[in-house]
């Protein structure tokens, strides 16, 4: 029986269904999509393909062992960002700590862009790394570790940022809100986690709130995330009297002091107030491992009592089998135990060689079992773009090599091209900042520039195939029509190319009909945050408005023609006559068109050579109908009779017949507006359905079907998309931001008398026809 979340994380991608991943299961697997073209082999191999196994060097394991690759995500304003700005201080990466509406004007590190820094929120994902001496619970001893951090952003509109670190990263850390707890984003990136396998320690911030209450969140995280969770630290102190914790696996007292918290005091004795809740949440500790882990499940039964060792090794083994969460508590603004939870980082997150990667060889074929990937340094280079960026010196390329080593100066190969690139610059980066580098191993996350690629590709060196997985892409939920002020510049298109290339989530396209540049994207702020960063980088201010829906007309009944086109001028004149009907018709399903043309002249009164610019002139008639501008659909003309001249005759003559005579007849025919219907599906918690299906009728809504399954409901609407904008924004208001949707188009339906009247006058208006 698959869990709610997982069941519900299969549902909302459907775009790339994936077989849900049973949370049992020890190793992460990650399966491969780029398609890929490297270098085609000469012999095609049925059997299966040898590989050469590269052993990790005793240099390997030792790098691997002291890396980790860890991402830290979490709902909007759980404070994030504030928690890697004390992970930096408290590394030495820099010297003071700036906060993220500081007053100060300077902002936090992670939040490189003028806009991050104005707004408060983090809107790209940013790259940094630094080391740390960690304190090892199971010995007590110190060992040094490098980690490589990715603060991702928390709203719903840029999910993508999220989706592309976790594909990537081998542990995150989820923050919570000690007073919110589980909230909506909270369960999409617990989602995230769960598609690419990413084990997650959790850390529970802002306990210095009033109304905090970490078992509370702790439930919830058991409850809503279906995942083993219990704290391994109790707090000391509450609210604002917020000291200290109890490390439960130690068994010791740990205090911040010191100027902003940079002294990490240690004492052996538990203070008095806590000691009963530390003993009663070290049991429970031992109790929630004991379901997950065999070993601390056969302690619990013998009665016996773990020792410190014994439950450091089940924390980590629980939670690289993705089983458990250990929990930790803390409040980053007031620079309290946060320390701690890096030891935690250090202690129970996977190192690179613990994660299963693997990747597809392109010469064999799609049902191929896939290659496990070594994090070897002297084996053959596999490294995947995740990330792409302008930077001040052109395309900056983020990259996670997963295997072999990346030099600069060494020339690698495209996977889906082919094309063989010199790597010009290999840097590390620090949010904004670089450092240059000569060389990169298995594991690493670095950045290049000069290479031109698509957020997924693959690179390798040349000797191999390989390709890895993309990353999943959500389809954009809302578009806008954009339109520069005053002339159009090339700095327009710019931007556009770059930002999509940059966002797979950001669409841009023309709308055939309207001609308007049409921009689509994961939500209003996810477009309005671009239309900014237009006006700001590339000083292009742009106007936004209501794309302007595809409406169709038809016809609704017979109506005959007997036309006459005749025109005089110096010389040869014009002259064509056309004689036949037009009627309604069906969609044909073996061609899919609902438009036809039919010559039935007998007797040759129109000569066969000008029977093509009639149907020319049918065509060029219907992509203008006369009740509200947009093309006519659904229509069959049939061409009975007609008459030619010997001289004036010719194909202009009867192709402005053909639209002469549709024009004339095509009131008679009764036309009417059609609009597109879409079919909506809506998915959110139970106790908001009564809202859902208000918000549906509202619309004019028809509900076509609706499901309750436990503590969620899915509902399946037809709705027109006139009726359909600003739904996203309607329906996570009345969701708490917990429901989602998805519309596709169905058909077209004729639209309501009064709204046919209303565009009627509207296209007379603009064609200046309005009778006075």
């Amino acid at each position: 029986m698959l869990s709610p979340n997982i069941f519900q994380a299969c549902l909302r991608a459907r775009p790339q269904a994936r077989t849900p991943v049973s949370l049992s299961w020890f190793s992460a697997r990650r399966h491969a999509a780029t398609a890929a073209a490297v270098k085609p082999t000469e012999t095609s191999q049925d059997a299966v393909k040898e590989y050469p196994v590269f052993e990790l060097t005793d240099e390997d394991k030792r790098r691997l062992r002291f890396q980790r690759n860890i991402g830290v995500s979490a709902h909007i304003d759980s404070g994030k960002t504030t928690l890697t700005e004390r992970i930096l201080y408290y590394t030495g990466r820099i010297r003071e700590i700036h906060e993220v509406r500081g007053r100060d004007n300077v902002g936090a590190k992670m939040d490189s862009m003028e806009l991050e820094r104005e707004k408060g929120i983090t809107i790209q994902s940013a790259a940094t790394f630094c080391d740390w001496v960690a304190t090892m619970p199971a010995t007590g001893d110190k060992e040094k570790y490098a980690i490589n951090i990715i603060d991702t952003p928390g709203h719903v509109d840029f999910t993508i940022e999220v989706e592309r670190a976790l594909r990537v990263l081998d542990g995150a850390i989820l923050v919570l809100c000690a007073v919110a707890g589980v909230q909506s984003q909270t369960t999409t990136v617990d989602r995230q986690m769960r598609r690419y396998n990413v084990p997650r320690i959790s850390f529970i911030n802002k306990m210095d709130r009033p109304g905090a209450n970490p078992w509370r969140v702790i439930n919830q995280i058991r409850q809503k995330l279906k995942i083993s969770a219990a704290a391994v630290q109790v707090p000391i102190g509450v609210e604002d009297g917020l000291r200290g914790v109890v490390d439960l696996v130690r068994w010791k007292a740990i205090y911040n002091e010191g100027e902003k918290g940079n002294k990490v005091v240690e004492s052996d004795e538990i203070p008095a107030e806590v000691l009963e809740l530390a003993k009663e949440k070290r049991r429970e500790l031992v109790e929630q491992l004991a379901e997950v882990d065999d070993e601390m499940g056969e302690l619990l039964i013998m009665d016996e009592e773990p020792n410190t060792q014994q439950l450091a090794e089940a924390i980590r083994r629980a939670t690289i089998s993705l089983r458990f969460s250990p929990v930790f508590l803390g409040s980053a603004i007031k620079n309290t135990a946060v320390q701690p939870m890096l030891d935690g980082v250090c202690a129970y997150l996977p190192t690179p060689s613990e994660t299963k990667v693997v990747a597809h060889d392109t010469s064999l074929p799609a049902s191929a079992p896939p290659v496990e990937l070594q994090p070897a340094s002297a084996a053959p280079l596999v490294a995947l773009a995740f990330k792409l960026e302008e930077g001040r010196f052109g395309q900056l390329t983020y990259m996670r090599v997963y295997q072999g080593t990346l030099r600069k100066g060494q020339f690698i190969y495209h996977a889906r091209t082919g094309k063989k690139v010199k790597v010009p610059r290999l840097v590390r980066m620090h949010s904004n900042e670089m450092e240059d580098i000569q060389e990169i191993g298995p594991g690493e996350i670095c950045a290049i520039f000069g290479i031109d690629c698509a957020s997924g590709d693959t690179f390798t060196d040349g000797s191999t195939n390989f390709s890895m997985t993309s990353m999943y892409v959500p389809e954009p939920v809302i578009s806008l029509a954009l339109k520069p002020v005053g002339a159009e510049t090339p700095n327009f298109s710019r931007a556009l190319n770059r930002f999509q290339k940059e966002d797979p989530t950001f669409r841009v396209h023309i709308d055939k009909e309207s001609k308007e540049t049409i921009i689509s994207g994961m939500g209003e702020l996810h477009l309005e945050i671009y239309v900014e960063r237009m006006k700001r980088e590339y000083n292009v201010e742009c106007t936004t408005g209501k794309p302007r829906v595809a409406f169709r007309e038809t016809i609704t009944q017979r109506a005959d023609f007997f036309y006459t086109h005749k025109k005089q001028t110096g010389g040869a004149g014009q002259y064509a006559r056309v004689i036949g009907f037009v009627e309604p018709m069906e969609m044909n399903e073996e061609t899919g068109k609902d438009i036809e043309f039919v010559n039935q002249v007998m007797g040759g009164n129109i000569p066969s050579n000008y029977i093509p610019a009639c149907e020319k002139g049918f065509y060029e008639a219907l992509e203008k109908g006369s009740l509200s501008g947009n093309p006519v659909c659904g229509c069959r003309l049939v061409l009975n009779d007609g008459l030619a001249h010997s001289v004036d005759s010719s194909e202009l003559a009867f192709r402005l017949a053909t639209i002469g005579a549709f024009r004339e007849i095509y009131n008679a025919a009764k036309p009417i507006i059609l609009e597109p219907i879409m079919t909506v599906e809506v998915v959110a918690p139970a106790e908001f359905q009564s809202a859902v299906i208000g918000g549906i009728n509202q619309r004019r809504g028809t509900i076509v079907d609706s499901e309750v399954r436990e503590d969620e409901f899915t509902c399946i609407a037809e709705v027109a998309l006139n009726d359909m904008f600003g739904y996203s924004s309607h329906l996570r208001g009345v969701t708490q931001g917990k429901g989602e949707f998805s519309m596709e188009y169905k058909t077209h339906q004729p639209v309501l008398p009064q709204i046919q009247a209303e565009l009627e006058s509207a296209y007379k208006k603009s064609i200046g026809q309005v009778k006075k």
